[in-house]
């Protein structure tokens, strides 16, 4: 495919996948906000969006994030892992578990809380193996805001609903995927 000289081949469709899927998970959960006005980044957690019974937004919510997590999965396994094998490899694993806190919502209880765990600390894992592997020093700020985020709110050092250390934790590792996929579109040819 070209459009007017810009040839778009397969490493550079991969690479846009890596830029398309994340925002386009921050696109459906704004949409979701937007549409509840019970949310409190002071008491909620980002899944409250998606419950299917409790919430009108949950439909936007969580096709959001198995749509994301379908796109980062394909990027992960046809552009990343060329470059970072393990990266990519836990990269996959984690956007596999994103789909999985879209399909396993609130309604499932204890199978939601599992498999947002999972999510969560693949993410982490993902930021860190990729700091190691690229020597990523924006990977490795990455993984150690989103630690934090996550350790504070443990730690009770500050007073927020949960959604608070998702959002840190999760933009935090977007940057360095964004920015990986970025790098690739601007060396394919």
């Amino acid at each position: 495919m070209e459009l007017e000289g810009y040839v778009l081949n397969e490493t550079r469709i991969y690479a846009l996948l890596g830029i398309i899927g994340p925002l386009l998970a921050y696109l459906f959960i704004g949409i979701s906000i937007a549409s509840a006005p019970w949310f409190r980044w002071s008491k909620n957690a980002l899944s409250d969006l998606g419950h299917a019974l409790r919430s009108k937004s949950a439909l936007y919510y969580n096709f959001g994030l198995a749509a994301a997590g379908l796109l980062i999965a394909i990027y992960a396994v046809a552009s990343l892992m060329s470059r970072a094998k393990y990266s990519g490899l836990c990269l996959t694993a984690s956007a596999f578990s994103l789909q999985l806190v879209a399909v396993f919502d609130e309604i499932y209880g204890r199978t939601h809380m599992l498999v947002s765990v999972i999510f969560f600390v693949l993410l982490l894992l993902s930021s860190l193996i990729y700091a190691i592997e690229k020597r990523s020093v924006l990977a490795g700020v990455s993984f150690m805001l989103g630690f934090s985020a996550w350790l504070l709110y443990w730690m009770k050092l500050y007073n927020a609903g949960v959604a608070v250390p998702e959002i840190i934790s999760s933009t935090a590792a977007v940057t360095w995927i964004i920015l990986s996929a970025l790098e690739t579109l601007c060396k394919s040819k």
